[in-house]
């Protein structure tokens, strides 16, 4: 339904507020107004208790017109704004994504929350509601599929300023799904042993699809190797493979939407860029020259040609019976990629590294990979046994303090040396004045008073332009007032 500008900018109102008496609600308040398209008179009227409240309700309208708001738009209920406003309001999403979102709406916000005027949804309003849904059975992806469009219906009504805050944004709920086993909690339940599986499990799918084709395998091998989504097995290309480095550029996924499948950007909206291993190095090569080395071609196709779903792959394999059989009861489709990430953590790739072969957005997700295995745990058990029963080794002990002066500390004149002491006992040197001064002593002339009138004496041992020296306890301080 295309989008139709409606809303009249600074429309006049004319109100007047009716008593009726003997009725529950005694107060009619109604606004008038005429319609500048349509140059038609309409109205809108609503039952009050009292007449404070009849004379605020045709306050808020006045408020509203003069904003642009269509008045009939503020006093319509929630499933009548949402069906004028969807288009608008969920711009910008794919059509697959705008499929869940309506029968979210439809099944679910429109016969709990639609009879409600839109300025009566309130956070406590949406929060029951929604726990209703969890109590009535709903699964996590629904229920936030279901909030999701409702946020967004309601965002469009805070833009249209009937509202100024969105009701819809509530936290917490997602805690009340107490999951019995995913990949979160257990990731290596959900990832095949090592490379001998999985090629285990290709030649079962392989021999129990029909006629036997070696494509469903490849295309099960590729995606573990590479830890990559279905979608994007089929969406690759020759186009998309690096055969001089042996780099995979994923650039698209193929996923069904409304109207069949179709080729799109990859979840992430980024390419990204994904090494082959030398193990699939041969069967990508093979099948390159199969396409008879096309840029456009897919790398991946079904026996007829056609492009891989999991749906497909699922059906033209037996892929449950298969796994049953096998004992991988747990395994998916898409654990073919968690089999992949979890072998890149294993072998020590770094985390950011991983978090760019995944694509994923966030470092947050990556680290759920990184789960260690049993082996690794071992290990660190080892690992603290070893080390809470070696004795370890003392350091050496430290050297005698020096005896003596140890230098000024306060010399920090750029280009000069600080002063150090001399290997004569009671001898120090100092930096600034280059003066020696055997067998120091505190009423020594010689240090107290340098001069600065420059003299051949003085200018026989330093500068001119000496620093005077005083003592300080057990170390010996120069002093220049140019610093």
């Amino acid at each position: 339904m295309p989008y139709r500008h409606q809303l009249p900018l600074a429309v006049h109102l004319s109100e007047d507020i009716e008593h009726r008496p003997g009725r529950k609600l005694p107060y009619k308040a109604r606004v008038r107004w005429t319609d500048p398209t349509t140059k038609r008179r309409r109205s809108v009227a609503q039952m009050h208790l009292t007449q404070e409240s009849a004379q605020e309700w045709i306050d808020s309208l006045l408020e509203s017109a003069a904003r642009g708001i269509n008045p009939a738009s503020g006093t319509q209920t929630l499933a009548a704004y949402g069906d004028a406003h969807m288009t608008l309001a969920l711009r910008g999403l794919e059509p697959k994504t705008i499929d869940p979102y309506m029968n979210g709406w439809r099944l679910r916000v429109v016969p709990a929350l639609g009879h409600l005027p839109i300025t009566m949804v309130t956070n406590g309003t949406v929060d029951r509601t929604v726990y209703a849904w969890i109590a009535d059975g709903e699964g996590r992806s629904t229920v936030k599929n279901t909030l999701a469009v409702l946020v967004r219906v309601m965002e469009q009504a805070v833009r249209d300023g009937l509202i100024s805050t969105n009701p819809a944004h509530i936290k917490g709920w997602q805690r009340q799904y107490q999951q019995a086993e995913d990949e979160l909690d257990d990731p290596r339940a959900l990832a095949l042993p090592n490379w001998s599986a999985l090629q285990e499990l290709a030649a079962a799918l392989v021999a129990r699809s029909a006629d036997q084709y070696t494509g469903w395998g490849d295309a099960v091998v590729f995606a573990a190797s590479t830890a990559a989504r279905i979608g994007e097995v089929s969406g690759v290309r020759v186009k998309d493979i690096d055969r001089a480095h042996w780099i995979w550029t994923v650039r698209r996924q193929t996923t069904p939407s409304p109207g069949g499948l179709a080729d799109k950007n990859t979840k992430g909206k980024v390419a990204r860029r994904v090494p082959l291993i030398p193990e699939v190095r041969p069967m990508v090569a093979q099948r390159v020259l199969a396409t008879g080395n096309q840029p456009d071609a897919r790398l991946f196709t079904g026996p007829r040609g056609g492009r891989i779903t999991t749906a497909v792959l699922r059906d033209a394999t037996h892929w449950d019976e298969v796994v049953h059989s096998l004992g991988y009861e747990h395994l998916r489709r898409h654990d073919l990629r968690h089999t992949g990430l979890t072998w890149m953590a294993d072998a020590g790739v770094p985390l950011h590294v991983l978090r760019l072969i995944a694509g994923h957005g966030s470092l947050t997700t990556t680290q759920r990979y990184l789960h260690p295995d049993l082996h690794s745990v071992v290990h660190a058990g080892h690992t603290l046994n070893a080390h809470l029963t070696t004795k370890p080794d003392l350091p050496p002990p430290s050297p005698p303090p020096r005896q003596g002066f140890e230098g000024c500390r306060k010399c920090t004149r750029r280009g000069r040396r600080r002063a150090a002491p001399n290997r004569a006992e009671n001898v120090l040197t100092c930096g600034f004045s280059r003066a020696v001064v055997p067998n120091w002593s505190p009423a020594d002339p010689r240090h107290l008073d340098h001069s600065r009138t420059g003299t051949a004496a003085n200018n026989a041992e330093g500068p001119a332009d000496l620093a005077q020296c005083q003592p300080n306890g057990p170390f010996l301080h120069c002093r220049d007032d140019r610093i």
